[in-house]
């Protein structure tokens, strides 16, 4: 243990631990804007300065670490003033039109600014600019951009991506897509992880607001809107409510306040993607000469983005069914609307998604098979949803608890545990023992397929066969995944990928608070959800198996392919 002694308080740590962990262990705050602890610890933002007695220049806190009898100030007058000139730099390098930013009460830079007192920049203000595409889903303001590189660092060392890099030297040093290359023309995922990972508003998802209270604004129109599994344990986050009262019933009633027509569960189709993907898996599983194993899932675009830009030769071994975002849009515009009586290029679909990459995918052609344009019109991630609940003006405190709509309303636990890591593998192997051994399993038989790790693997017993499955979350580890199965050295049968670490729960577009990964405790909302849910089989929800009855015949029928399912090469 080593001996010292913060802001006259003395205090014993570990060795090799930081000053600023050292602080923080022992209830000492010391301002920050770049450190991400274990990943950004470069000192690049200089607002953690400290002064260490004896010693004549500051040090940073993040990346230096303690030693024998130190005597350390972590506000001093000399710390605050150089504090103060830091910020004041960054400032005058910022575009700080606080008002029109989505990062407005939520923001790293704002709050330093707030405490240290600074309500004048001294300094010339000088901002660059770059002509970002506005139509893609991930939008970059050069203009906000504090040099951070914390967008570097994640999508290096946890995505393994590398879209960005520091571009020019010295006065001119900035933060730009890599090797010369915009946007479109990188391997960008969409994952979202830099936006959640910024501490100002330089990245962001494209702003589809305006759009959705156009399409609410419209009489013509009959707005549907889907709410997918992992927004329920966070909508609340970003408007100040708890995790208890913030449920996705009272979600519900604030929609219907909204305007919305119809109200419904992604976890319907999740649960019809699991009679989908889990029939074809047994399928493919059934093949003896089926060389397009293991089979993976597709339900989450940035991982199929990953995939057909990394690994394009493994293509052919995803699951050709679609996700369930675009199952929902395929059976609400056809199948929906014939219980309407109702043309469905009025139909107006908006998902509520946890997820940046969704934006993309709504958009790809080949994945719109009703017959009216998009299957999806309009994709608005959880903190978009959260900005027009707060421009509705809707008294949260009043909301009451109210139902989904039905049919399409209908979900089941094995449909809610989609959005946490490892839960399309849970509910597939659920209804993957029904399908061969024609009765169900303990609903928490697969739970080895939960957990933290990144990358997870477990073997069940199926009709007396061994069955390989993995799991795997954010691409880092994903990459680390496919290698291992390319090489030879790992060989799974069923693998699920999620491109956000912790999955959906943890995805780009969800709530933000610095610093902190919330991914597990939003999942262990769902789980707990599944826990008390009455159905926790997807081939026990009864609307999907009115929907096979009435529409679609059964799973991989001719109508099913038509309209559930893609081929992955296409898009």
């Amino acid at each position: 243990m080593v001996n010292l002694i913060i802001d006259n308080k003395e205090i014993s740590v570990p060795e090799h631990t930081t000053i600023l962990d050292a602080a923080v262990q022992n209830g000492i705050l010391i301002p920050n804007l770049c450190y991400l602890k274990d990943l950004n610890e470069i000192g690049a933002c200089r607002v953690c300065l400290v002064e260490v007695e004896g010693t004549s220049r500051l040090i940073t806190s993040c990346n230096n670490t303690v030693k024998e009898g130190i005597v350390i100030h972590t506000n001093s007058p000399k710390v605050r003033e150089a504090r103060q000139t830091n910020v004041e730099l960054i400032l005058s390098q910022h575009d700080a039109t606080c008002a029109v930013c989505v990062r407005s009460g939520n923001c790293g830079l704002q709050t330093v600014s707030n405490d240290l007192g600074i309500v004048d920049v001294p300094y010339e203000e000088k901002l660059t600019h770059d002509n970002w595409p506005k139509d893609f889903p991930l939008i970059r303001d050069e203009e906000k951009c504090i040099k951070c590189m914390r967008c570097i660092q994640v999508c290096d060392k946890i995505q393994d991506l590398n879209v960005w890099d520091i571009t020019n030297t010295g006065s001119r040093t900035n933060v730009n897509v890599s090797h010369n290359r915009t946007i479109d023309q990188s391997d960008c995922s969409l994952c979202g992880q830099c936006i959640t990972h910024c501490p100002v508003g330089a990245l962001r998802e494209r702003n589809d607001v305006d759009k959705a209270f156009d399409a609410l604004a419209q009489k013509d129109k009959i707005t549907v809107v889907q709410i997918a599994p992992a927004v329920r344990a966070a909508w609340g986050e970003n408007l100040g409510i708890d995790r208890e009262f913030a449920t996705v019933k009272r979600l519900v009633s604030a929609l219907r306040q909204m305007g919305f027509d119809f109200i419904f569960d992604t976890n319907f189709a999740a649960d019809l993607t699991i009679m989908e993907e889990g029939s074809e898996f047994l399928e493919r599983l059934g093949r003896a000469e089926d060389k397009n194993l293991p089979m993976f899932t597709s339900c989450c675009p940035g991982w199929v983005r990953f995939m057909k830009s990394q690994y394009p030769d493994m293509v052919d071994q995803l699951s050709t069914a679609k996700s369930p975002q675009q199952m929902f849009g395929a059976i609400s515009k056809t199948y929906y609307a014939d219980l309407l009586d109702v043309d469905p290029s009025r139909i107006f679909n908006i998902s509520i998604m946890p997820c940046t990459a969704k934006k993309y995918e709504a958009g790809v052609s080949v994945l719109s098979d009703a017959g009216v344009g998009q299957d999806v019109d309009l994709v608005l991630t959880t903190r978009e949803i959260s900005r027009m609940i707060r421009a509705e003006h809707i008294n949260l405190e009043l909301l009451e608890e109210e139902e989904f709509d039905m049919p399409l309303g209908a979900g089941t636990g094995a449909g809610v545990i989609f959005g946490a890591t490892g839960g399309v593998m849970e509910a597939a192997l659920r209804s993957a023992y029904y399908l061969v051994m024609g009765e169900n399993p303990d609903p928490d038989a697969f739970k080895e397929v939960r957990g933290r790790e990144g990358w997870r693997e477990a073997s069940f017993d199926l009709a007396g066969s061994k069955l390989r499955v993995a799991v795997a979350s954010g691409l880092g580890n994903t990459r680390k995944l496919m290698e291992s199965i390319r090489s030879g050295e790992s060989n799974y049968d069923f693998v699920e990928i999620m491109a956000c670490p912790g999955g959906c729960a943890g995805g780009g577009g969800q709530p933000i608070e610095d610093g902190k990964e919330l991914a597990e405790e939003r999942a262990e909302v769902l789980y707990g959800l599944d826990k008390v849910n009455n159905l926790r089989f997807s081939h026990e929800n009864p609307s999907v198996l009115k929907c096979y009855e009435d529409y679609l015949e059964k799973p991989l029928s001719h109508k099913s392919h038509k309209l559930l399912h893609t081929t992955q090469r296409d898009w």
